[in-house]
Parts: structure tokens; C-alpha cells; sequence
């Protein structure tokens, strides 16, 4: 049995089976979007902690606090978006779910605040709140699998492996705040149970079958968190146009800052849709677990480009213990993570590497080295914005130019 192509307009109460996953015409739903708005503050949340770590020159407490951040809130888009991909049926019971999960993710991005300063502290880690968040979250994915595994038996072995599996690591989590280890233990222990936690979707699904999740689907729903994470760098370049304003009022070096702030979040936009990923999911759908989990770093890179952009903006104001250098390079350095983990998936999943793009990605980079010897000169930092902003301008003239036909001579190849 295949859920319809098209829900009922009511919402009452529907058997969750799996979904048809070449499905036409299938596209992310109001719902899934409210979602992500959770994700979206969760991130802002992580970037402003990093921000204030990042201007008092704390880059290792700031760097661990935000990785292990970002991990957790992905991880929960990650395991809402791949289950409602396959299994979504808009009932009321999916409603109500969502929203639990969205309960969740707000108590854990409340949590933020107190895990920062405690890794900034370095004696303890407070993330007690976090894990809250996740126990919520829990009982709602626990709950929808074990529905899936009641209405749908073709997939009743995979979601129930997926419910008793998801039950212990939360119950690993929780025992590790109950332990209460020292510092140093603590973040490793964290660090293994998100690799532990990683590795449920594959055993679950090897042990039990695949789940009919929808590759254009699927590929739709991280474009969509990619452009609302984009956001993030908006907000970061109105605080810094503000921050020049205050110091200067209107000038040059404000519009220089608006120019490369509005230029660096389109070039990494486009950047990212040059790459055809429901094409090749729907081709290669065992390549989905590197992909789905490479995006982890993507989504963080834009964050961290966001939280970059808020330091610019301190560093102009006066209110920032770092220099300018070191204020460009929190932003430079993301953007670089950013653009090399898109080369990354785009070859993965290509199955090959291009020379040419490998030439982008070296020209990319080089653009990035030139903004921070530019600042280290002399430069101002507006001016390095501006300079940085131009990197993946260098991805984008090279697709529209040459790359598009590189890409379609491989995909002819690969898809026939």
C-alpha cells in the first residue's frame, strides 16, 4: 500500500505507510517549512554564541561549542526531514508530531547560551537544556516510527529498528548529563555519541530495508534550508552596514559593506544551485548518506559566515578584542569550508572529479587569500568584505561560462 500522490484536504487521522518515491510533481509542504523556521533561530542562536566567543578572541571554546551545535540541530532537521520525506501522510497526528519536534528544537536552541559559556569555562558542560530538547524531540520521531511499523508492513522491521535504536542513544545522552564527566570527557563522549548517532539510518535501513524517501524531494528540502540559512548572512551585513553608519555615517565603506554583503550571500546562493542533486540522488540513491551528511557543513559554513559577519560588524563599532585580520578571517575561513565542501559533494556524487571545477575551487580560494593580505596591508575591513564577496563569484562566471557544458556532457553520460 502507497500513500496517495495527493493527501486529503482533511487532516483526520490516516494510515502512515510509505510514499511513492518517484512520485511526481512532489514538493516540501507549508508544514515542513514552519519547521524549519525552528532551525533557522536554533541557528541564529548558535551564531550569536559564536559571535561573542569570536570577539573576545576565544577561537577554540567558540570553534567546539559551534561544530557540536550545529551538528545537533542538523541532526534534528536531518531525522525529521528524511522520515517525512518517506512516510509524511499530513494527518493530524504528523501535525501534532511536528509540532512536538518544534517544541523541541526551541528548548534545545535554548539551551545554547549556557552550553557556550560553559565550554568557554572550560570546568564543566552544561548541556543539560540541549539534551532536554532532544528527549522532546525524541518521543516524537520514537512515536512516528512505531506508527509507521503499525500501518506499513513492508517497512515495520526497518522503523521499529529505527525506534529501539534512537531509544538507547537517547538514553546514552541522558546518562552522560546524569554521569556528569569531566570537561575533557565530556566533549568526547558528545563527539562519539554524534557518530553513533549518525550510524542509526544505515543500520537501520541495512537490517531492514530501504525507506522510500523521495530524491527531488529530499533535494528540494536542503536547497530550501540552504536558502533560508542564508539569512544568517543578510542579518550579518545589515549589522554591519549598521555598524559603519554609526561610526561614519552614510559613506563609501557603507556601501561597499551593503554591495558585498548582498554580492557574497547571492554568490553562494547560486553556487549552490549549480549543483543538480535530485538528478543524481535519484540515480545514485546510496550515495544519499554522504550527501545528506556532508550538507552538515555546509549548513554550518553558512551559519558561521552569518556569526562572521556579526564579528565584522563589533570590529568596526570598537566593540571587539580582535583586529581586523582576525575579524576578516571569521568570515573568510567559513566560506572557504563552504565552497570546498560544495566541490566535495558535487564530485561524490558525480562519481569523478573535473579538472575544471578543481580550477574553480583553487581560484575560489586564491580570492579569499587575497582579501586577507589585503586587510593585513593596510586594507579596511569593509573593503575585505567586498574582496571576499567575490570567491564565489569566481564559481559562478566559470559555471555559466564553461562549467554548464562540462556538466552536461557528464550528466549525458551518467544518465543517458
Amino acid at each position: 500500500m502507497t500513500a496517495p500522490a495527493h493527501p486529503p484536504l482533511d487532516h483526520r487521522l490516516r494510515r502512515m505507510v510509505g510514499r511513492d518515491p518517484g512520485e511526481s510533481h512532489r514538493a516540501a509542504t507549508p508544514l515542513e517549512l514552519l519547521y524549519d523556521l525552528t532551525i533557522v533561530v536554533a541557528f541564529s542562536q548558535a551564531g550569536s554564541q559564536a559571535a561573542h566567543l569570536l570577539d573576545l578572541g576565544h577561537f577554540g571554546p567558540a570553534a567546539i561549542a559551534f561544530a557540536i551545535a550545529v551538528f545537533a540541530i542538523c541532526w534534528a532537521w536531518i531525522n525529521y526531514s528524511w522520515l517525512a520525506s518517506a512516510f509524511d501522510n499530513d494527518d493530524v497526528f504528523v501535525r501534532v508530531a511536528t509540532m512536538v519536534q518544534m517544541v523541541g528544537v526551541l528548548v534545545m536552541a535554548l539551551g545554547l547560551p549556557p552550553f557556550f559559556h560553559s565550554v568557554d569555562e572550560g570546568a564543566h558542560v552544561d548541556n543539560g537544556l540541549m539534551i532536554a530538547g532532544y528527549v522532546v524531540m525524541r518521543v516524537s520521531t520514537i512515536a512516528m516510527w512505531l506508527r509507521v511499523a503499525k500501518h506499513d508492513p513492508r517497512y515495520r522491521r526497518t522503523a521499529l529498528r529505527y525506534a529501539w535504536m534512537l531509544g538507547v542513544v537517547q538514553l546514552l545522552w541522558i546518562v552522560q548529563i546524569v554521569v556528569y564527566p569531566p570537561f575533557g570527557i565530556a566533549i568526547w563522549l558528545m563527539v562519539l555519541l554524534g557518530v553513533v548517532e549518525m550510524a542509526v539510518p544505515p543500520l537501520a535501513e541495512r537490517g531492514g530495508g530501504a525507506t522510500p524517501w523521495h530524491p527531488h524531494h529530499i533535494a528540494e528540502r536542503y536547497s530550501l534550508l540552504v536558502i533560508i540559512t542564508l539569512g544568517e548572512v543578510v542579518l550579518g551585513t545589515i549589522l554591519a552596514i549598521s555598524a559603519v553608519v554609526e561610526e561614519q555615517d552614510w559613506s563609501l565603506e557603507a556601501g561597499a559593506v551593503a554591495f558585498g554583503g548582498v554580492l557574497l550571500a547571492f554568490g553562494l546562493w547560486w553556487s549552490y544551485f549549480t549543483m543538480p542533486s535530485g538528478k543524481l540522488l535519484a540515480a545514485f540513491r546510496r550515495r544519499s548518506y554522504v550527501w545528506g551528511y556532508g550538507h552538515m557543513i555546509v549548513f554550518g559554513a553558512l551559519a558561521a559566515t552569518g556569526a562572521g559577519l556579526h564579528v565584522a560588524a563589533s570590529t568596526i563599532q570598537g566593540d571587539a578584542h580582535i583586529g581586523a585580520v582576525a575579524a576578516l578571517a571569521t568570515v573568510v575561513v567559513p566560506v572557504a569550508v563552504y565552497l570546498t565542501m560544495l566541490f566535495a559533494l558535487y564530485s561524490y556524487l558525480m562519481g569523478r572529479f573535473d579538472p575544471f571545477h578543481i580550477g574553480l575551487a583553487v581560484g575560489s580560494l586564491a580570492v579569499l587569500a587575497v582579501a586577507v593580505v589585503a586587510v593585513a596591508l593596510g586594507a579596511s575591513l569593509p573593503a575585505g568584505i567586498v574582496i571576499t564577496a567575490l570567491a564565489p563569484l569566481v564559481v559562478v562566471v566559470g559555471y555559466e561560462t564553461v562549467g554548464h557544458r562540462h556538466q552536461r556532457d557528464a550528466l549525458e553520460e551518467l544518465l543517458g
